[in-house]
């Protein structure tokens, strides 16, 4: 039986804005970073997507960008956490190597590269194969969405260069325990200022 998975990236926050690095370490959504979740919520209402299970990371801003597209009851998991990015947490994102990071993160008592997509991987394919819903929305993180699909690009004739921008939605399908991206939905932010 076919499943949807609707994976998307929190809204701004303000250390998005002030350009820190951000992994397991949090912070607030900045008006922008509303703004852009109600825009995500619109686009779900105006395709008459239903979201019949929701799923979030156990950062804050996730769930506030989650409760702003959904009323619907949610889990906050642990395996869809951002890359924890050790000691270099809140730092100026100057610290960053070029990508791809690899293991950068792990001299500095973070994840390594693939810890980090094993993990966002196998949650999500928990999620999926435990659900009865047939729609499934995750609210995630930039690193945590890119290595999901970058597990799965064997199986998927799309894909996405670059950052995802906040509020960037993956519509990937489910079925025999195999995901695949069908889709990027990338929003109109330019208004926002």
């Amino acid at each position: 039986m076919k499943k949807t998975l609707y994976l998307m990236r929190h809204g701004e926050t303000l250390f998005n804005q002030l350009h820190k690095i951000q992994g397991w370490c949090d912070s607030p959504l900045t008006e922008r970073g509303i703004r852009q979740a109600k825009i995500a919520g619109e686009y779900f209402r105006e395709q008459e997507i239903l979201i019949e299970a929701a799923y979030c990371s156990t950062s804050e801003r996730t769930s506030d960008t989650l409760e702003l597209i959904t009323e619907l009851p949610y889990q906050r998991l642990k395996g869809l956490k951002e890359w924890n990015f050790g000691t270099l947490e809140g730092e100026s994102e100057e610290n960053n190597p070029p990508l791809p990071y690899g293991d950068y993160f792990a001299d500095f008592g973070g994840e390594k590269e693939l810890e980090l997509r094993h993990r966002v991987a196998s949650t999500l394919q928990r999620v999926m194969e435990e659900t009865t819903a047939q729609t499934v929305l995750a609210v995630s993180h930039g690193a945590s969405c890119r290595q999901f699909m970058r597990h799965w690009e064997h199986t998927s004739e799309i894909t996405h260069e670059g950052r995802l921008q906040n509020c960037g939605i993956l519509i990937f399908h489910y079925e025999n325990q195999a995901f695949s991206l069908q889709e990027i939905v990338l929003h109109d932010f330019q208004a926002l200022v």
